[in-house]
């Protein structure tokens, strides 16, 4: 149940900024940003699935591309045959989206590049992709700006009126300044974007949280883990 916010430029000059929130049982180890495909994706860095050797979040600064992925639901049974969802982020920044019916449970890929920014949305029947226009948006679990999904109802509005701050200064301070704000509503409430889905019947809590800018001057990424899952510290991005 990961939360992605994305401002597209009306000017396609300039970045496109990302703010994402991994949501993960805390017992499935990963490693943060960094360059663990060497051999088979050099050149690219990001959030490694220990388990399974993908990506839920990566990068390559030299083709200034960015994907992250978020858990959707679908309509195969829990337990049904299914390959990690990881490899399509690796796939995704090497420039080959997700096409055809994916062998894997059901996603929302959100692909960046310089002045653009795809979703593919797959719930194991139909894979559907939108090219999102400029402005504001969130995804969730649901389709992009989807007002079934409590946190997108709530909050999209706070992050939507930080736009033009963002133009002002250097980062994304403004939009970590608001998923602070945020925290005033407790972890297992819907509205919730720093998330404890145990309530929920999901093994899940809020880990990291990573920030984006992809333009035509590449990738420039940041990293940052929770103190403890599901509860707010204002983490050090680096």
């Amino acid at each position: 149940m990961c939360t992605v916010v994305i401002q597209v430029p009306a000017d396609a000059s300039q970045p496109v900024r990302l703010l994402a929130v991994r949501d993960e049982d805390p017992s499935r180890a990963w490693d943060p940003v960094g360059p663990w495909w060497p051999e088979s994706h050099p050149g690219v860095v990001g959030v490694r699935d220990r388990r399974a050797g993908g990506a839920w979040l990566a990068a390559d600064a030299d083709a200034g591309r960015l994907a992250v992925i978020l858990n959707r639901g679908d309509v195969l049974p829990e337990d049904a045959p299914a390959l990690s969802r990881g490899g399509i982020v690796l796939s995704a920044v090497a420039g080959e989206p997700p096409t055809g019916a994916p062998p894997t449970h059901g996603f929302n890929l959100v692909d960046l590049s310089s002045g653009a920014v795809r979703v593919s949305m797959w719930d194991a029947a139909t894979l559907r992709t939108v090219d999102l226009a400029p402005g504001t948006h969130m995804i969730a679990h649901d389709d992009v700006d989807d007002p079934r999904t409590a946190r997108i109802r709530r909050w999209l509005g706070d992050f939507a009126a930080t736009a033009p701050e963002l133009d002002r200064t250097d980062g994304l301070q403004p939009w970590l300044d608001v998923l602070q704000d945020t925290t005033a509503t407790p972890p297992t409430d819907d509205a919730a974007i720093i998330r404890d889905n145990r309530p929920h019947g999901v093994p899940t809590l809020s880990l990291l949280v990573c920030t984006a800018s992809v333009g035509a001057g590449g990738v420039d990424l940041a990293y940052g883990a929770l103190d403890v899952p599901g509860e707010w510290n204002r983490p050090e991005m680096a």
